[in-house]
């Protein structure tokens, strides 16, 4: 009987929350130089699931954007962007990001590496992030960098910035 106890009280410190995410409110956005000056984007149709303990700590992250619904109101810049010069969406439709490892630093902030895959190139960072809960609802930010030539993004430009600065938001829901 003790033993069948230990097993239940086991099994119930162990179980996870999983949340999905809110689509209309989770957004990947980025900046980048261009001719000098910042110029940015969002990314939407992101889809992503996070794994959080009894204790309310997160402990694994997986995440797609859809690349098709890249945006820098600039309808014809979009369409550069889109194709096989840069994200080349009909190969490569989905960005993805998953979690290797995750630590709690305290509070609501987190450090974790994260495998990001853009155009079957995957690299890993480390990502600072913030997690808050409220009620059945979760946020999850986190902002990095990147270099989009490691990704094959475009090619050498003397007017296009390397790096891009890439924040994901996640709204998820229980």
């Amino acid at each position: 009987m003790k033993r069948i106890s230990l097993i239940i009280l086991l099994a119930l410190f162990t179980v996870s929350v999983t949340f999905a995410q809110t689509v209309s409110k989770s957004n990947v956005s980025f900046k980048i130089k261009n001719l000098g000056i910042n110029t940015g984007g969002t990314i939407g149709g992101v889809k992503a699931t996070v794994h959080v303990d009894q204790a309310q700590v997160v402990n694994s992250i997986e995440a797609t954007a859809n690349v098709a619904t890249i945006n820098t109101d600039n309808e014809e810049r979009d369409t550069h962007l889109k194709s096989a010069d840069f994200f080349d969406v009909q190969r490569f439709p989905h960005i993805t990001m998953k979690s290797a490892a995750i630590n709690h630093k305290s509070g609501n902030k987190y450090s974790g590496k994260f495998n990001v895959t853009i155009k079957d190139k995957t690299k890993q960072f480390d990502i600072p992030f913030t997690y808050t809960e409220t009620g059945n609802t979760a946020t999850l930010n986190g902002t990095f960098k990147l270099n989009r030539l490691d990704f094959g993004v475009g090619g050498s430009s003397l007017v296009l910035g390397n790096e891009v600065t890439v924040t994901v938001v996640l709204e998820l829901a229980k």
